[in-house]
């Protein structure tokens, strides 16, 4: 009896190990379709995430919080809204109560290049439900929540 469980437990973290195998193969792949699909827009998801933070708040923002929005550090921060300003996607403006301080504000192309990298990503949304019945969408984010 002893022998089965072995087995069975065994069989289970080999499930267990092929299944988070699965899923880090489809989030690899969807990572590469939406990168190339925002791409097509001239963005990368760093920059397209940034975009989003500043167009959702709808004035600049100090750059300690945007990193704290994007969850990244002050160094990382910096070197993306430096590619950002380079891009003429945002601009650095003076914090009108502290000098010593920088925000980011998006700009008129930056917008552009958000609502059409947003279009890009929507795109995507729309195939992958198209790539599964309303039943397996249901069954699959019932799965994934319980993993969590």
């Amino acid at each position: 009896m002893k022998k089965k469980r072995g087995r069975r437990a065994a069989s289970a973290a080999q499930l267990a190990g092929q299944v988070m195998a699965s899923l880090f193969e489809v989030a690899r792949g969807l990572g590469e379709r939406v990168e190339q699909a925002l791409g097509e827009a001239r963005l990368s998801w760093a920059k397209y995430e940034a975009l989003g933070e500043l167009n959702k708040a709808g004035a600049p923002l100090n750059l300690g919080g945007l990193a704290e929005r994007l969850t990244c550090g002050p160094s990382n921060i910096t070197q993306l809204v430096d590619r950002m300003e380079a891009d003429g996607l945002v601009r650095r403006v003076d914090d009108p109560t502290d000098r010593r301080s920088l925000h980011a504000a998006i700009t008129a192309l930056g917008r552009e290049r958000y609502a059409a990298g947003t279009r890009k990503v929507e795109r995507v949304q729309r195939e992958l439900a198209k790539s599964l019945s309303a039943p397996d969408r249901a069954a699959l984010q019932r799965v994934l929540s319980k993993i969590k």
